[in-house]
């Protein structure tokens, strides 16, 4: 039986006190190629779009609809964290910086945060909560993982086009072996994570 994401964790904190909640994600832990990106999304309770669950399990179509969407009827952020401050910092407090950004760049301030993950970034601006699988459990934090895919997608995609070779219209950079044999055949560009040891035992 297929399960989704609800409101509940979100209706719990709005009964405790809370007057703005949002869900907070990213995208691109995983990948050898292109930058992390985080989404940060503010729902209004009572218009909530039908079919957000996490984004690997929305189909493509519907995936796309609901990022066209979520930011004409809720508040929404994107931020990103380069590959060079990947490389610099490490993926995980790169992640986290996205989060940041992504938090900070809300129109209007929240006063609660629902993280994806078992971690709340060091400088997020605001009160949180880490929740394993988020956007399997919370509709707010699903809207953000949909939104963040969906963008880094679109990056990928125009990447993609500009050093075609490596699948990144298919792969999103992640370590297939299509894209493995790429790297050896094609070698590195500019928008490799030279830290990821495949990219950084090429060098």
């Amino acid at each position: 039986m297929k399960t989704f994401p609800t409101f509940d964790l979100e209706s719990e904190l709005y009964t405790s006190g809370h007057a703005r909640i949002i869900g907070v994600d990213e995208v691109g832990r995983g990948p050898l190629a292109g930058p992390v990106v985080a989404a940060a999304v503010w729902l209004d309770p009572s218009n909530i779009p039908d079919g957000l669950n996490d984004s690997k399990k929305v189909p493509l179509k519907r995936r796309n609809a609901l990022a066209e969407l979520l930011p004409q009827i809720a508040d929404v952020f994107i931020g990103e964290a380069s590959v060079e401050e990947i490389d610099e910092l490490n993926i995980l407090r790169a992640s986290h910086l996205a989060m940041e950004r992504a938090v900070a760049g809300l129109n209007v301030p929240a006063d609660f945060a629902l993280v994806d993950g078992n971690l709340i970034p060091r400088d997020l601006a605001v009160p949180a909560r880490a929740v394993v699988k988020g956007d399997a459990i919370s509709q707010s934090i699903a809207a953000a993982s949909i939104v963040a895919k969906v963008r880094r997608d679109h990056l990928m995609l125009s990447l993609a086009q500009q050093y075609p070779g490596y699948g990144w219209e298919k792969n999103q950079g992640y370590p297939t072996k299509a894209h493995r044999e790429a790297l050896q055949n094609l070698g590195v560009t500019p928008h490799h994570r030279r830290s990821f040891k495949p990219v950084h035992n090429m060098l």
